[in-house]
């Protein structure tokens, strides 16, 4: 399996093996824990992404109130 050495500061050390601590975790499972997590996240904030696309004429033209004034062409709203 691969593996990587990953180098810290003595301070930024004290810090991941509280957080690992905290969680519970043996720090090479909580880095491990925390890649995978990253990874996750921006797998959902590009699918998310990507349905808020598809939906968003349907979206601004349900609730036209609701579009951004940049979006309507109209520019910036006036105070």
């Amino acid at each position: 399996m691969p593996s990587l050495n990953v180098s810290f500061s003595d301070e930024e050390m004290e810090g991941v093996r509280a957080a690992a601590a905290a969680e519970g975790k043996s720090l090479k499972q909580y880095l491990h824990d925390l890649g995978v997590r990253e990874m996750h996240r921006k797998q959902f904030v590009a699918g998310a992404t990507a349905w808020a696309d598809r939906l968003r004429q349907e979206f601004d033209e349900a609730f036209p109130e609701e579009v951004p004034s940049t979006r309507r062409g109209g520019g910036a709203a006036a105070a």
